[in-house]
């Protein structure tokens, strides 16, 4: 290594006390990809793919510094958010739905996807004030048939929901939360423990995303793995459906998922909406 490059290898690792690289949990769905398009070169983090649950679960069990975390479990953690950045819709979201066969109003029993516990959490609140009454809840893995053969309705998230052929009737969560609150829903967001990444390494995730963002079309075709009528539906799905800031609307639209799943009782309080440092 040349002395010139040596000074800029050390910086890259200057993003946490230590200069260690930050560890990121990062979310294997489709929709995470432009937040770490821009981080695969960037010896500053070490980057872990998992579902959002696994992605959780190491955060809270301290395995990662900051992870891609499901809004819902910032409530169940001392965290605070990496400002400006989201997995969020403003509408339509495709990738969050509740198939169902027959009217929704006649469903009593629904198979919950356990791979995020923010969806859970959602289609409670959701089928609580459409249904005016709570149905029957069952954990399982993701797979429509297998849930199906159980339950009247199930809950599919994430690339599996996206991909999803089958003319079953289903209930987009992202519209039915705007329906019903006219605000935008936050499904995920980068969040670890006060201190865990300084102002540079904010404004890195940042300057990631914005490099994503730039890229939606090359994201989309490389995710879609050459298939051409896949990689559009990828890339009209990122453009149109999914939103990545996480300015006023969307801080909104979380306050008001934190009050009514405490008043559910799907989380233990209210939580503070707490950021790092970007400067």
């Amino acid at each position: 290594m040349s002395a010139a490059a040596a000074p800029a290898r050390e910086a890259q690792r200057a993003y946490c006390a230590g200069g260690r690289a930050v560890r990121l949990g990062a979310v294997c769905y489709l929709n995470a990809e432009p937040h770490v398009y821009g981080l695969q070169d960037d010896e500053g983090f070490a980057i872990e793919r998992e579902l959002p649950a696994r992605v959780a679960l190491r955060l809270h069990q301290g395995e990662v510094d900051l992870g891609l975390i499901p809004s819902v479990e910032y409530a169940f953690g001392a965290y605070a958010i990496v400002p400006g950045a989201a997995i969020a819709s403003r509408g339509p979201v495709r990738s969050v739905c509740l198939f169902h066969r027959g009217p929704l109003e006649r469903v009593r029993r629904v198979a919950l996807d356990t791979s995020s516990r923010t969806s859970a959490a959602l289609v409670r609140i959701l089928l609580r004030e459409r249904l005016g009454r709570d149905p029957q809840y069952l954990a399982m893995g993701p797979g429509l048939a297998e849930m199906l053969a159980v339950a009247d309705a199930a809950l599919l998230i994430g690339d599996p929901a996206l991909d999803q052929a089958d003319d079953l009737q289903r209930l987009d969560l992202g519209a039915e939360w705007l329906r019903l609150t006219g605000l935008p829903f936050v499904f995920a967001f980068w969040a670890g423990r006060p201190g865990c990444v300084n102002p540079a390494g904010v404004q890195r995730l940042q300057q990631a995303l914005a490099e994503g963002r730039a890229n939606l079309e090359a994201i989309a075709s490389r995710q879609a793995r050459g298939e051409l009528a896949r990689a559009e539906r990828y890339r009209a799905y990122l453009c149109d459906n999914i939103v990545f800031e996480l300015g006023e609307a969307e801080q909104a639209g979380l306050r008001e998922f934190y009050r009514r799943a405490h008043a559910l009782s799907l989380i233990p309080a209210v939580p503070e909406l707490r950021f790092h440092a970007q400067d």
